[in-house]
């Protein structure tokens, strides 16, 4: 199994493209399926996730090709042969749900397997299936799977998210898209991700109002036919690199970046003692005078702080002058990354979904253990300023999420190699 190794090399310095959103790409993927004509992506991130997502859709009958060096996604779902979505790959990443209310909108019929993922706490499905049961669909849970019927097609309805799911939020307006009559969703997400799927629809001939706020109004159409579109630049993907020289010191350029992507995380940063000014081509970070200090985060939907950026906050601010406490609203059981900071001399102190960060002057380098995908590349930002070696195991959950970690960070002079496992 590969590890990443990374020793502490002082300040960086350069420039970081940053790669299009997987929670996009992963939700527009699966948009395919509601028409017959061919769904180009541009700008799409080059993940194993995608790669997962790409196998699904062609076990259903899509074809889908990868272009440009994995850059473009060309899809299309004209002859579908199976409406079945199979454990053996769904169990694999939870993004796998969201080809339901597609399926679900266009034949009348969807069988799918209860989702997998990271293990960060319980994440249930069960918003998505009584959205889609607001629209007329009868489900069955069972054997692991969900079956889902809508022998007369989706109808129209409204239904209010009891919390705010992003998830849901997507399977339920792509299933609208189709659906007779008009949908409202109430208490809807209103994630950039939100925001890019309903552009990408629209493109398709979707009529949709109200994205990028919490209530969304979907008018069903007949069919949608074929677009491209660009997948909207990942904002955790930016947001982490934004702390590389943050953490380690020194001036980086993220090109492709833009502040309203991160606006609570900016506010959290300059906070900190960050900086972070706006280019023609991106974002540049640079900290300021002195130590950073310590701040509080609480995480929330957008557009509040992303529980995307909490881990790698955290490796922030285990080197903050001060105590910092971080409160974990969206899901529980994810500060299995603070036992491994605190291998290298973090001092964190964590109670439920709260925890207290009391920073050191130095963090050490040391083994420690990827638990999940945004831990991992915490990790390795608390190594960049380490003192000595820092030996990341189990990255495989990196390659979900980040792209050519070791080529981004070293292009900018960070000391990072990947190490080949048996």
């Amino acid at each position: 199994m590969d590890s990443i190794l990374v020793t502490g090399n002082g300040a960086l310095n350069g420039q970081i493209p940053i790669a299009g959103a997987k929670n996009a790409c992963l939700t527009l993927m699966p948009a395919t399926l509601l028409s017959d004509e061919p769904l180009t992506l541009t700008n799409a991130p080059r993940l194993s996730d995608i790669k997962t997502m790409t196998l699904l859709l062609q076990s259903l009958g899509a074809e889908v090709s990868s272009l440009q060096d994995g850059k473009v996604l060309a899809m299309s779902s004209h002859d579908l042969t199976s409406h079945k979505a199979e454990y053996d790959i769904v169990r694999k990443m939870r993004a796998s749900i969201l080809v339901l209310g597609p399926l679900l909108a266009r034949y009348g019929e969807a069988i799918v397997s209860l989702p997998g993922g990271c293990a960060i706490g319980a994440r249930p499905v069960d918003l998505h299936l009584k959205a889609l049961e607001a629209m007329g669909a009868e489900l069955d849970l069972r054997e692991g799977y969900v079956f889902a019927k809508a022998p007369g097609g989706l109808k129209g309805g409204t239904y209010e998210f009891p919390i705010v799911s992003v998830g849901a939020t997507e399977n339920a307006l792509m299933a609208a898209t189709l659906a007779k009559g008009t949908t409202v969703l109430k208490n809807a997400a209103r994630e950039p991700e939100i925001v890019d799927l309903a552009q990408c629809l629209r493109k398709m001939g979707a009529q949709i109002e109200g994205e990028g706020t919490s209530t969304l109004t979907i008018q069903g159409v007949e069919r949608l036919h074929g677009a491209t579109h660009p997948v909207v630049t990942d904002r955790i993907e930016l947001g982490t690199y934004m702390l590389a020289p943050a953490i380690a010191g020194g001036e980086v350029e993220l090109l492709g970046g833009r502040i309203d992507l991160v606006g609570a995380f900016c506010e959290k940063l300059d906070a900190a003692g960050v900086s972070v000014t706006e280019t023609p081509t991106g974002l540049v970070v640079a900290r300021k005078n002195g130590r950073i200090r310590a701040v509080d985060v609480m995480t929330e939907p957008f557009p509040g702080f992303p529980t995307d950026l909490q881990a790698q906050m955290m490796a922030l601010l285990c080197t903050a002058e001060g105590t910092s406490v971080l409160e974990e609203k969206i899901f529980e059981n994810r500060f299995m990354h603070a036992p491994e900071l605190m291998r290298m001399g973090a001092k964190i102190d964590v109670h439920g979904g709260t925890a207290k960060v009391t920073g050191v002057e130095r963090l050490k380098g040391a083994p420690v253990m990827a638990t999940d995908l945004r831990a991992s590349v915490s990790l390795i930002l608390a190594g960049l300023a380490a003192e000595g070696e820092t030996q990341v195991n189990r990255v495989y959950h990196l390659d979900r999420g980040y792209e050519r970690v070791e080529e981004k960070l070293s292009a900018v002079g960070a000391k990072i190699e990947r190490i080949k496992g048996s």
